[in-house]
């Protein structure tokens, strides 16, 4: 039988491995739609289109790297109810930081690089087109490292 904490460790655990996920899935739809319908006219610019195209996948596996530290190093082992408890409120709230900033930089850097990607398709900008949905990616990072300084801390 689990005990309390490590049934609300793993819920936080998944709510960041989800969020993330969701997050990512749907920004990749918003950019991969954007780019076929760009390259569907000039398949050239497939190259300078992935990267803005893929940059909503990273909150995905920063989620699922939380998930991973979080599941193999702190999951509350057979204490006292109490402690168990507590140490499983601890891994959820640590979890949350990726979660929350990974679901909604994901959905914000999709509309950036979407508008990237229609400029792009109109002119050749280079890669410092991506610069704004990449300046984005900023914010999940600090969501991850947070999370990470957490879950190690506890």
């Amino acid at each position: 039988m689990y005990s309390t904490g490590y049934v609300i460790a793993v819920l936080g655990i998944a709510l960041c491995v989800v969020l993330c996920g969701v997050g990512s899935g749907v920004g990749l739809y918003k950019t991969a739609s954007a780019t076929a319908g760009v390259l569907s006219e000039n398949p050239k610019k497939f190259g300078k289109l992935i990267v803005l195209m893929l940059l909503p996948a990273t909150q995905g596996l920063y989620g699922f790297l939380i998930a991973i530290i979080a599941a193999s190093t702190k999951l509350p082992p057979l204490l006292t109810a109490e402690a168990a408890t507590a140490q499983g409120w601890a891994i959820f709230a640590a979890c949350l930081p990726m979660a929350i900033s990974g679901f909604i930089s994901a959905f914000f850097q999709a509309k950036a690089s979407v508008n990237c990607i229609y400029a792009a398709a109109k002119q050749d900008l280079g890669f410092t087109v991506a610069m704004g949905p990449a300046m984005i990616e900023f914010y999940a990072l600090l969501g991850m490292v947070i999370s990470i300084i957490i879950v190690l801390g506890i």
